[in-house]
Formats: C-alpha cells, structure tokens, sequence
C-alpha cells in the first residue's frame, strides 16, 4: 500500500497524506489513475494495481535522505493552539518539530517517518528512509483549463485544454451548515504563504467572545500555504494545517487540500482559470 501511494502520488494522482493504510483517499486516486489510463478501475488486489502503474513508473518508492543542518534548525513554533484568538497572538504558525516538517516534505504522517527509520532522533546527519516523491520526468508543471471539485465524491480534478486529466487529489468541501456553493467560478488571484483574515460573523460555530482578527502566516495557518481566491465572495481554495483529514471532514464552504496539492495547483492555475464545483 506505502509503494502504491506513492507511485499515486507521483502520478499526479494524490491519496493525500501518504500513510501506508488503504482508505478512500487512495482508492478515489486509483480509481482517477485508471481512467485516465484506460484500465479497469474494478481492479481489487494492490498486486495487480502496482504492476499496472510499474508499467510508467520503474523508479523505487522510497530512497535514502539525509537530514541537513537545514531541516533541523527550524524555526520551530510551539504547539499551535485551537483557539483563533491565541493564534492570532503569535509571531508565526510555524511546524511545531523537525518530524511535522519532514512529513510535509515527504507527503506523509510523521508516525510513518519514525516506522521506517526506527530509533532516528531526527538529527543532521541521519539518513532516513522517504518516500521518493521526484515524477521520473518532472518538468514545468502543465497549465489547467478546469478544475472541478465534486462535493460528493470529496475529490478536485484539474484538466488541460485536450480535457486529459492532469492532477487529481482529495478535497474537503463544505458542510451542512456551510454547503459547497454549486456553480461555475473562475480564480481571481492566487496568494502564497497567506494571512488569515479571521471574521467570526462567517463561521456559524465561532466563540460569541471573538473579534476580528489577523492569524499570521506559516504551514500551521487555518488556510495552510496557499490561497486560492475565487469570484465568490468570502470563497477559495486553499491549504490545511491538518492534512490528515483531508477527504475525511467538512469544512466551512471553502475547498482545503493538503497543502502539497494545493501548491502543486497553485502552480497549474491562474487568473480567470475555471473552477466548477459540483454536487
């Protein structure tokens, strides 16, 4: 399952937060990789699926990394509070330890790092065993002409001008208290690394006791790295602090990916890009 995610991953075609466990996340990503490949998407066994995605990929799931002077100084933050109001008093939402970084890096929960390198302190110097996340041809990334996010099937599918499939990844998007608004939108402005403009009058569960408030970039900010800005007011697609659940929870209207997916897309989109949004 570690090798199929990460084969999925490098295809263009996330399971999201890759963790070595079967899911829906990765059966939605296999089942987008066999249409795009024309295979049956009804293949059961994770045997017969590896040797289906080996036939464009021979390049080995995992490689050897070792850790920089980098990677370990940080800056680190402190554990990022719940509440909105203490995290608009810090500095930055910065990753909490070298282990949340590195899962960043690699796409993958920490407790996946600490199983493949049993007894690692996470120092300079340890080489450790990651999932090897390097497309075997990387180059610019291609240029989307519709993004569609399906409410239903909790997934966001980006497509060239030819209508081919070029990145697929797991969605959160919306809930009953802040549904999915359905339509036709288009991308009015794309901001890296972004600051949270938090307003509790939009959030049906915030604390009558807060304020507006500003929540300072970094990886551990509400809306992760990246924001997508859509002509809906108030509306985006955007990153997440908690990849982990990505596809498993709602969200309060907008579209979060893990924040990889949503830089990859960030990179795919821009101004006037088409984005649908579907039931």
């Amino acid at each position: 399952m570690l090798e199929l995610q990460v084969r999925l991953d490098r295809a263009g075609f996330s399971p999201g937060e890759i963790d070595a466990r079967s899911g829906p996340n990765t059966d939605r990503a296999w089942t987008a990789f066999a249409a795009s490949r024309g295979l049956p998407p009804t293949t059961a066994d994770v045997a017969s699926k590896l040797e289906a995605i080996r036939a464009g990929d021979r390049a080995e799931p995992l490689i050897s990394y070792t850790l920089t002077d980098a990677d370990v100084a940080g800056p680190f933050g402190p554990a990022v509070p719940t509440d909105l109001m203490k995290q608009s008093e810090l500095p930055a939402l910065r990753f909490t330890s070298v282990a949340e970084a590195l899962g960043e890096k690699f796409h993958c929960t920490p407790a996946l790092l600490t199983a493949l390198n049993p007894g690692t302190s996470f120092r300079a110097g340890d080489a450790l065993r990651v999932p090897n996340l390097a497309a075997p041809a990387a180059g610019a990334s291609p240029s989307a002409t519709t993004v569609i996010v399906s409410r239903s099937g909790s997934t966001l599918t980006v497509k060239d001008e030819t209508g081919d499939v070029i990145f697929h990844a797991p969605v959160t998007s919306g809930s009953e208290h802040d549904p999915l608004p359905i339509g036709r939108w288009t991308v009015t402005a794309i901001t890296k690394n972004p600051v949270f403009n938090y307003n509790p009058d939009l959030f049906w569960d915030a604390n009558p006791s807060h304020a507006k408030a500003k929540i300072p970039a970094g990886p551990n900010n509400p809306v992760g790295v990246v924001w997508i800005d859509l002509n809906k007011e108030h509306y985006g697609i955007h990153g997440t602090p908690e990849p982990g659940r990505i596809g498993h929870s709602s969200s309060h209207g907008c579209v979060r990916l893990t924040n990889w997916d949503a830089t990859r897309l960030a990179a795919m989109v821009q101004k006037g890009t088409t984005v649908i949004f579907e039931p």
